[in-house]
């Protein structure tokens, strides 16, 4: 590819989790709305987030050995539809008729269904695409970078299309995923020659293989991922929460205020991704960093009684999870195999679902309780992933 292929190839490829992404997160912020607009209890308007979440983390693996066996852009293509199919469903669903939650939960299905088929191929495709290490490290920097741009922009984007229409966020899943679709049929190159008959006996066996041979440090990632996120999206429910019943921020302008420290992640995560390069030893002592900080920035959470000290925390603690983040995508990328690269990365991306779907609930019934049990439950976890990252991450000589 000439270097303008390349950087349409990455755009195309950054676009799939930036658009996967504003599809779920922006109606987070809305929910309140929802339940007074589709007369539904907080319980039923959680189903709108749950139903998605679950149904990703069931049809993840699938995606995986789907696009190992039959190519990655196969895969994403036909997924990127569903996902709009889902999305004009539900939208529908709002608009036109009087008792529309089922109709709308089926089409959050359809939508979860079609995520599970596209963003987590995209790892694998960088991984397939570009051979030299530190090209795919930056670019997996840029994937990690626009699925943070996307959670920036969500509550501000949500707000603002609801204040237009209140089922526009729905209806704007289709446009979205229709712009990601035709970036990947335009950009994404075709691969060359014909694909190798498909041996399921040897790739169940390559995978077998791989877990056997790679089990301490690639296992120590899944749960790393998985704590990241239930940090970053409890956090994200409980500023969420006392940036409107504390201090009555509400609608477009609590967007801006989250997005102040996510802002702080997605930057976190572009540097990153251009500073590991192939250094696998730099990446364990950056996601050991990153964890620290993260961990020990969310003590300050009882003692934010101003909403400024509270974004501040958030801020740090994003930037700590910016960090780890690409340097976990990139050594999976770089130390799998390709021929079962799109399984094993489907794990991981699982597990870091199953953080986004946990994080909330977990955080919304702690809140009841006593504050310090947050931050607790918090430092723990990242004080597990960190001891996971300091003694079972290893350089590839000592890994493989």
């Amino acid at each position: 590819m000439t270097k303008n292929q390349e950087r349409l190839a990455i755009l195309a490829l950054a676009s799939v989790p930036l658009i996967m992404t504003l599809g779920n997160s922006m109606l987070i912020p809305i929910l309140p709305l929802l339940e007074k607009k589709l007369s539904i209890s907080k319980l039923q308007s959680s189903y709108i987030i749950t139903v998605y979440s679950i149904v990703t983390i069931v049809f993840i693996p699938l995606s995986g050995y789907l696009s190992d066996r039959f190519g990655r852009k196969k895969i994403i293509v036909p997924a990127l539809i569903l996902t709009g199919v889902g999305g004009l469903i539900s939208g529908l669903a709002a608009w036109k008729m009087e008792n529309p939650f089922a109709l709308v939960l089926v089409g959050r299905i359809l939508q979860g269904i079609g995520a599970s088929g596209a963003m987590p191929v995209v790892i694998p495709l960088v991984g397939d695409m570009f051979e030299e290490e530190e090209e795919a490290s930056a670019t997996l920097g840029v994937i990690e970078t626009s699925n943070t741009i996307g959670k920036v922009l969500s509550p501000i984007l949500g707000s603002a299309l609801t204040a237009i229409l209140w089922f526009l966020p729905f209806l704007s899943i289709p446009v979205l995923a229709a712009i990601s679709l035709a970036l990947i049929i335009f950009f994404i190159p075709r691969k060359k020659g014909k694909m190798e008959a498909f041996d399921t006996k040897k790739y169940w066996k390559q995978i077998k293989h791989v877990f056997k041979t790679h089990k301490r440090w690639l296992l120590s990632i899944f749960a790393i991922g998985a704590i990241v996120m239930f940090i970053l999206f409890g956090f994200l429910f409980y500023a969420s929460t006392v940036l409107e019943d504390d201090h009555n921020f509400k609608g477009v302008t609590k967007g801006f205020l989250l997005a102040i420290p996510l802002f702080a992640l997605a930057s976190a995560s572009f540097i990153t991704g251009k500073l590991i390069k192939d250094k696998m030893q730099t990446m364990k002592w950056l996601i050991v960093i990153g964890l620290a900080i993260a961990g020990t920035s969310t003590i300050g959470i009882p003692f934010a009684k101003n909403y400024y000290f509270l974004l501040a925390i958030f801020f740090l603690c994003g930037a700590g999870i910016g960090m780890t983040l690409p340097c976990l995508d990139a050594i999976i990328t770089e130390n799998i195999e390709k021929d079962v690269r799109g399984s094993i990365t489907s794990f991981y991306s699982a597990m870091r679902f199953v953080g986004v779907a946990t994080g909330p609930p977990a955080v919304a019934f702690l809140m009841k309780k006593e504050l310090v049990w947050i931050v607790a439950i918090f430092i723990l976890l990242a004080g597990f992933a960190l001891f996971l990252a300091w003694r079972k991450i290893y350089p590839p000589q000592k890994a493989m």
